[in-house]
């Protein structure tokens, strides 16, 4: 069972922005809040965003070198998944494999791959 997941971010004003809005509409809620961060909670899992110190910075993070690729989350329906591609498209967020969505992974594997501000990749499944 996963605990926690925990990012480290340059712009925490932006990293809220896009994650409070996207989380909110999978049913997480507001956890804890300071001020170099911020975590959202659904039933006993949680995620944390804490800004850097200003000493790192100039560190860029790019998820096809170590540590972190993606965040994947599960949907009940396809028709969450198609919903929010409609919003994210509204907001100028970045779709990841546009031309193959929704079948990206396979024919088998109804998914939407998009960036959060960091470029970091976040992936939306629905349960088939």
């Amino acid at each position: 069972m996963l605990h926690h997941v925990e990012i480290y971010c340059n712009d925490l004003s932006r990293m809220r922005f896009f994650w409070e809005w996207f989380l909110q509409r999978l049913g997480y809620k507001i956890y804890q809040q300071w001020g170099q961060g911020f975590s959202m909670i659904y039933e006993k899992t949680y995620i944390v965003f804490v800004e850097v110190e200003e000493k790192h910075q100039s560190k860029k993070y790019h998820r096809c070198g170590p540590g972190l690729n993606h965040l994947a989350f599960r949907v009940d329906s396809r028709a969450k998944v198609d919903e929010m591609m409609t919003q994210l498209k509204e907001r100028n967020i970045k779709i990841l494999y546009e031309d193959e969505y929704p079948f990206a992974c396979g024919e088998n594997y109804y998914a939407l791959y998009f960036e959060d501000p960091m470029r970091m990749k976040v992936e939306l499944v629905a349960d088939c």
